[in-house]
């Protein structure tokens, strides 16, 4: 026997320890865009190099990273989180729960993204080697969350196949709430309006007209168009936004400027200028398939611009693309009527506690239940034609 079979899970202190392209193959990023540029070498770098994460924060990096033969064939974006904040899968409750049990909620695994609740793999595999290297990381997790005695993993903002394959070996799966646009092959931004019922179409036209005449001009900038004066501009923005959200914003001025140095392909940024001054803006991340709004901010307050920039902005810039959707972020019930409909978002989680798990799964029964009510009402009462309203406006045309 010569060891080949052999699976190999090393912990990484700092994602600046793995080859890049070593990464990026097994995240489907050696191509530009990238399917998801959240789990990127240089996206999880910039977040490291910036001070965003690392010693302090409560996010310390713990990367998996699994070899075979001596080759990687899986890896997964893994912190020690020493809080909650910055998560989006909200488990407060839980946490007030085990502590007043008389545990140590703190620390925990967490293999996200920080700061970002998009949906994305954190099993990230070499291509055909999906199932043997799922394994060898979970398997890996476990064994770390185990030897640090840690409460638990959690898996959030998962992909639905991982969480598929997560609740078939005995993870608990949760199910939480976004709202996305979906492009149906819209051809234009009317051709997405004659898709919505009338008293929807009016509002957002409305909307728009009255965003686009605050009395400036909004630029939509990526790549080398994008210039330090857009980031400074930009980092205001973020910060009003931040202070009011979380506090203190979670993000470095320092992050921006790494986004810059390697990922401005990746980035549309939304600004709206006037009389030379920058008063609001947007920061989306570009997919392959999806546009993802992050960040909004602005400096000046003007009716609808906000719905301007982060949402129909996004929808224009989608149907330019041909991208399937955009993803708005967390939260945000408004988004309905402007077009976003619900969407389920998934993670999973494994507690070391026999006991909490079993009340924690107890829960997330009744969750799922109340979840699905939720979507199918929302859903229901969206902003699109009915069939009744379809067939009249084909008459009438």
């Amino acid at each position: 026997m010569d060891g080949s079979d052999t699976i190999e899970v090393s912990v990484l202190g700092s994602i600046g320890l793995i080859e890049a392209g070593v990464w990026d193959a097994c995240a489907d990023a050696l191509t530009s865009p990238p399917r998801n540029p959240f789990v990127t070498h240089r996206f999880l770098l910039a977040l490291e190099t910036s001070g965003s994460v690392g010693s302090g924060t409560g996010w310390l990096p713990r990367h998996l990273v699994a070899k075979q033969g001596g080759e990687v064939i899986g890896v997964m974006p893994l912190y020690a989180k020493g809080h909650s904040q910055g998560e989006y899968i909200f488990d407060f409750d839980w946490a007030h729960a085990y502590e007043r049990a008389g545990g140590d909620y703190y620390p925990k695994l967490q293999a996200a993204v920080p700061f970002t609740p998009a949906t994305g793999p954190r099993f990230l595999c070499r291509p055909g080697e999906e199932q043997v290297a799922r394994s060898a990381l979970l398997e890996g997790a476990l064994q770390l969350a185990t030897q640090n005695g840690v409460s638990g993993l959690h898996v959030t903002f998962c992909t639905e196949e991982e969480r598929d394959w997560g609740g078939s070996v005995g993870l608990l799966e949760r199910s939480t709430r976004q709202f996305h646009w979906e492009n149906r092959g819209y051809r234009t931004f009317d051709d997405f309006l004659a898709s919505l019922n009338s008293r929807k179409r009016k509002m957002i036209r409305k909307e728009r007209e009255r965003a686009q005449g605050f009395g400036g001009e909004i630029l939509a900038l990526t790549g080398d168009a994008i210039a330090p004066e857009h980031w400074d501009a930009f980092w205001q923005f973020y910060q009003d936004t931040g202070a009011r959200k979380w506090g203190t914003p979670y993000l470095s001025r320092a992050f921006f400027d790494e986004v810059h140095a390697t990922m401005r392909n990746d980035v549309l940024l939304v600004l709206a200028e006037r009389d030379g001054r920058h008063v609001a803006g947007a920061l989306n991340f570009i997919g392959r398939d999806a546009l993802f709004g992050r960040y909004w901010g602005c400096v000046e307050d003007h009716p609808c611009l906000h719905f301007e920039l982060c949402y129909y902005q996004a929808i224009d810039a989608a149907i330019g693309r041909g991208l399937a959707r955009v993803e708005a972020g967390a939260q945000g019930e408004h988004k309905l009527a402007r077009g976003y409909l619900p969407v389920t978002t998934h993670s999973l989680h494994w507690f070391a506690n026999d006991a909490f798990s079993n009340a924690v799964a107890k829960y997330l029964r009744a969750e799922a239940g109340q979840h699905d009510r939720e979507i199918e009402i929302m859903t229901e009462y969206g902003p699109f034609r009915n069939d009744t309203e379809a067939h009249h406006a084909r008459e009438t045309d």
